[in-house]
């Protein structure tokens, strides 16, 4: 994923993408375009494309970057003392500028800047027309994806982000914040849409080109869009979209979501893809960040994002979700090929999430990155899958006074619990907590939209023996509901790009 062409115009500054282990998507850049002979064709195209995948390798980018707004929430803890971190929890405005989240906004604006000029040169090439379908269904895919994320992470009802719209690509003239976040909401609409229609099924997709976009994830971001604009009719009818595509189930056991034999199943609709063998491959770094801090001497784990006691008591007696998620001292697990049992030297709850933990119980060098700095591993990190789309259309009927029971029965079933009737906004919410907890479906921000986390973070935090282990937070819901824009942006741009309120 770190193979990049050292110069391309037009902000492609590589054309590389998850390459694999196995050779999906293994992807060898060509050459060094200028700007008199690049966009004109097949492989330009293809190499344009490419481009807007290789950033997503990168630890603030679906790593640990994102993952501090998301380590906020009452479900973990920063594992060891970090300052900056720390600051982030408490909503502590001293880490604007630091480099944690500094570069998130840039980033994701990157990769819109890559898509666009997808969409803006890839129709004028002769090429074949099934491929530029899908090529331009892939950009306006990441278009939306990317509005989306930011849109919910800035935006709000005074300002929302900047739409940076295909046919106004003058320059570099920064474009000042859209005037709320449904405007965004919008756009995001109109790209998700574009999407679905230009992208296939996912097994359309030979092997070679699994972790792309496809029909079924664009829906899915759509129905979890309509989600947080409140939009809840459709956000039922993007959830049906997929379900009633056929083309996803929920698999038999919970605990096999999580293995990499079950990397591209039915339940998969989106996730961080790289088995690149390359020293900065291997997708996503969050499972090694959130291994045990020096991983008992076997892998360089970082030791952040540990489960609190809160989580662990929030599970129904008889979920076996549970242990499939978290490990407490005592649980037996394999690490390295050995067998071990669980106990923290180091971690700040005494706790450790299970999730993302397979990779880790082979021997060094198998399934995790060569590179000890950079401790990925070739597992999928859903950023969106199948049991959350069924939480989602759960939570539209019941925003809507309707029957959600199916869904939350669904979810309940798999998870070794009885069925319940009448199930309410309380069912919903612990079933996206239990269901989903240390997963990118964030659990900071479904406390935000719900109105809960002003209450939730008045409440101290707990490790397996019971000790505070985070004191209790003031949540101003005027403020924290957004998180700063970055500092460097407000700055580049003069100004014109507007800081959230209460945050300057």
């Amino acid at each position: 994923m770190k193979q990049l062409i050292k110069k391309i115009t037009l902000s492609l500054a590589g054309l590389s993408l998850l390459a694999a282990c196995n050779k999906k998507l293994d992807i060898i850049p060509e050459g060094a375009p200028t700007p008199g002979n690049f966009w004109q064709t097949e492989s330009d195209a293809i190499a344009g494309a490419n481009a807007m995948y290789n950033l997503f390798d990168d630890e603030n980018f679906y790593g640990r970057g994102y993952w501090w707004f998301i380590n906020a929430s009452d479900d973990m803890v920063t594992g060891r003392v970090k300052a900056e971190g720390d600051n982030i929890k408490d909503f502590n405005s001293s880490f604007i500028g630091g480099s944690y989240t500094e570069g998130q906004w840039k980033m994701r604006y990157i990769v819109i800047k890559r898509a666009n000029d997808v969409i803006a040169r890839v129709p004028a090439i002769p090429m074949d027309e099934k491929l530029k379908n899908r090529i331009l269904g892939e950009a306006y895919f990441f278009s939306g994806l990317m509005y989306f994320e930011l849109a919910y992470t800035y935006g709000d009802a005074r300002a929302g982000v900047p739409i940076v719209k295909r046919d106004s690509l003058t320059g570099d003239r920064p474009i000042p914040r859209a005037a709320n976040v449904n405007l965004v909401y919008d756009y995001i609409e109109q790209e998700l849409k574009q999407a679905a229609a230009h992208l296939p099924y996912f097994d359309e997709y030979t092997s070679d080109n699994y972790g792309r976009p496809h029909k079924t994830a664009a829906y899915a971001f759509l129905s979890k869009m309509f989600l947080y604009k409140k939009d809840y009719a459709n956000a039922e009818k993007y959830a049906d979209s997929v379900i009633l595509s056929g083309k996803h189930r929920l698999l038999d056991k919970f605990e096999d979501v999580f293995t990499m034999a079950n990397n591209w199943t039915g339940e998969y609709i989106w996730s961080v893809y790289s088995n690149s063998k390359e020293p900065n491959g291997w997708g996503s770094i969050l499972p090694g960040v959130m291994l045990e801090n020096k991983a008992w001497g076997k892998f360089n784990g970082w030791g952040y994002y540990m489960p609190t006691k809160e989580l662990y008591d929030s599970y129904e007696a008889g979920d076996i979700r549970r242990e499939a998620t978290i490990l407490k001292p005592g649980d037996r697990f394999k690490l390295a090929g050995d067998s071990m049992t669980y106990a923290s030297t180091n971690s700040l709850s005494g706790y450790q999430f299970r999730k993302y933990m397979e990779p880790f119980s082979y021997p060094a060098g198998v399934h995790v990155s060569p590179n000890v700095d950079h401790p990925a591993t070739d597992l999928n990190l859903p950023l969106i899958r199948y049991a959350e789309v069924l939480l989602i259309k759960a939570e539209a009927l019941i925003q809507q006074g309707k029957n959600a029971d199916k869904e939350i029965n669904m979810i309940r079933h798999r998870a070794g619990l009885k069925d319940v009737t009448g199930a309410d906004m309380n069912e919903l919410k612990k079933q996206r907590r239990s269901e989903l907890a240390g997963e990118w479906a964030n659990r900071h921000f479904d406390l935000v939209r719900w109105n809960d986390a002003k209450a939730t973070y008045a409440k101290p935090l707990h490790g397996v023996n019971g000790t505070v282990i985070w004191p209790a937070r003031n949540f101003n819901p005027e403020v924290h509901h957004v998180w700063p824009v970055p500092r460097n942006e407000i700055i580049s741009s003069n100004g014109v790009v507007k800081q959230n309120q209460g945050w300057e």
